[in-house]
């Protein structure tokens, strides 16, 4: 298991038993996510070779993760394939502006390399101001905004 420790956090990747706690920092970070939808697809994402979880520990306490995936179908924006992605990070309130998110995209960067990927994407609402400014402070740049449309046509 690769692992790293840096100002007494320790970043690994996460285990089977971490599963409950990267569950309940989901909820946080996901909040319209029906808690079963989501045990069930964090299930899955725990087995695919294309994802992987890292998480980040003060005194064995879970404060944070970061959820990372290898894409190889277009990516806004990317040079080519395949390229990483970010699909979800969140640390938690008391641990936050420590450098703790910075870090777990450092040891997820590390993977997605090793995975032949040069480039990492995210994406966020364009109401959530802070998920931005947050990107923008860790090195991403705005490829392009985007808003969905629908119509019922019944």
């Amino acid at each position: 298991m690769n692992t790293r420790k840096s100002n007494n956090i320790l970043y690994e990747e996460i285990s089977h038993d971490d599963f409950d706690a990267w569950l309940e920092m989901s909820q946080k970070l996901w909040t319209d996510y029906e808690h079963d939808n989501l045990k069930t697809d964090l299930k899955k994402i725990q087995k695919d070779e294309n994802q992987k979880v890292f998480i980040a520990k003060n005194n064995d306490d879970p404060i944070g993760f970061i959820n990372l995936s290898i894409r190889t179908d277009y990516v806004e924006g990317s040079d080519g394939s395949p390229t990483g992605y970010l699909e979800g990070i969140f640390v938690e309130k008391n641990y936050r502006k420590q450098g703790i998110a910075k870090q777990l995209i450092e040891h997820g960067q590390e993977w997605l390399r090793s995975k032949k990927c040069s480039q990492i994407g995210s994406d966020t609402w364009l109401t959530h101001n802070d998920s931005q400014q947050f990107h923008k402070k860790v090195g991403f740049w705005e490829e392009e905004r985007l808003v969905h449309f629908l119509k019922d046509i019944n």
